[in-house]
């Protein structure tokens, strides 16, 4: 075990994020500039991109890291059936989810139902469907979006570790992304149902929907779940549904016969709105 991932294990996850989310929204100007100064030159960070591209314009660092894009910077596939990446990012793994498990990286895998807080049944459809799994790195654009069309049928805030989710932790941490805190978004799309899983990751850990605002923290002791059944929350392919307030990993579950998915590989980059394969059904 390396120390890297030896500091994964000992570190106090929550007391961090707490310090961490408090830093990123305070205002004062020296401060927030160096932060946001920092990841811009460390990341390479395109700020031509951005709808507003002076990084130092930002209220604080949390505005910088979840700014907006213009309008023109991110266009969806054109074939309306295309199934769409959500995020920025880089393709950790996908492909078929044999017998309800799913490979996380060499040696390493985990089950759709623990994903999914543990319930069996809500896996059942995606035994033997397929997933993408996108890391999103701190130069990237945190804001999710869908990747097919889907109303909101129920929500899922699963407690848990905060791991790194950085591809060193990925590789050598079992059952990472199962063990981590998570938002699961369950929706019902034209071509049957499909999960969205917000993965938080250490130093924060904070996630915001475009329903609800602000749902991770307060960091879960149990299992939360919110039911939307009746609400008529529809969100077009390509709206944005959510964002991570530092970075994270964003996981796609798809009922088998469902979608089919594009040839794509380990470290692959993606951009919101790039084909990942095509809706079926």
């Amino acid at each position: 075990m390396t120390f890297n991932v030896l500091l994964q294990y000992i570190l106090p996850h929550r007391a961090l994020s707490r310090v961490v989310y408090w830093a990123t929204r305070w205002t004062f100007a020296p401060w927030k500039n160096w932060l946001i100064s920092t990841i811009v030159r460390n990341y390479n960070v395109n700020m031509a991109e951005a709808a507003q591209p002076d990084p130092l314009s930002y209220q604080h660092f949390n505005a910088f890291f979840t700014r907006k894009l213009r309008p023109d910077a991110r266009r969806a596939d054109a074939a309306a059936s295309a199934l769409i990446s959500p995020a920025d990012g880089r393709i950790s793994q996908s492909g078929a989810i044999v017998e309800g498990r799913i490979f996380q990286a060499k040696g390493q895998e985990y089950t759709a139902a623990e994903l999914l807080g543990g319930d069996e049944a809500a896996a059942a459809p995606y035994r033997n469907g397929r997933f993408v799994t996108v890391y999103l790195s701190p130069r990237d654009y945190h804001r999710v979006h869908m990747p097919l069309k889907g109303t909101l049928r129920e929500t899922v805030h699963v407690p848990g570790r905060i791991f790194s989710v950085a591809p060193f932790a990925v590789a050598a941490i079992p059952r990472l992304f199962a063990r981590n805190e998570r938002l699961v978004c369950h929706f019902d799309g034209e071509h049957g149902p499909f999960v969205v899983v917000m993965v938080g990751a250490i130093l924060v850990s904070s996630v915001a929907t475009v329903w609800d605002g602000l749902v991770i923290p307060p960091y879960a002791s149990s299992i939360k779940r919110k039911s939307f059944a009746g609400q008529n929350i529809t969100l077009e392919r390509f709206a944005e549904m959510a964002r991570f307030n530092m970075g994270s990993t964003v996981i796609m579950l798809l009922p088998e016969g469902t979608a089919e998915l594009d040839q794509l590989t380990p470290q692959q980059a993606v951009q919101v709105g790039q084909r990942l394969g095509q809706a079926q059904g």
